[in-house]
């Protein structure tokens, strides 16, 4: 039980912040935006990995 309770209080790192933020702005993207700069929805998390850690 011990793991359980260390996993559960152990702090976040701060790239998981920023790839969720990431990840709201590539979602909230309208088809058109995405047509423009080329990306497709199965390239969200890669190009979200790369902003959180810029």
């Amino acid at each position: 039980m011990g793991f359980f309770t260390e996993l559960f209080v152990r702090p976040r790192p701060k790239e998981h912040a920023r790839f969720r933020a990431a990840m709201a702005v590539l979602n909230a993207m309208s088809n058109s935006d995405r047509a423009d700069i080329g990306i497709k929805p199965a390239d969200f998390p890669r190009i979200a990995r790369e902003m959180s850690l810029r």
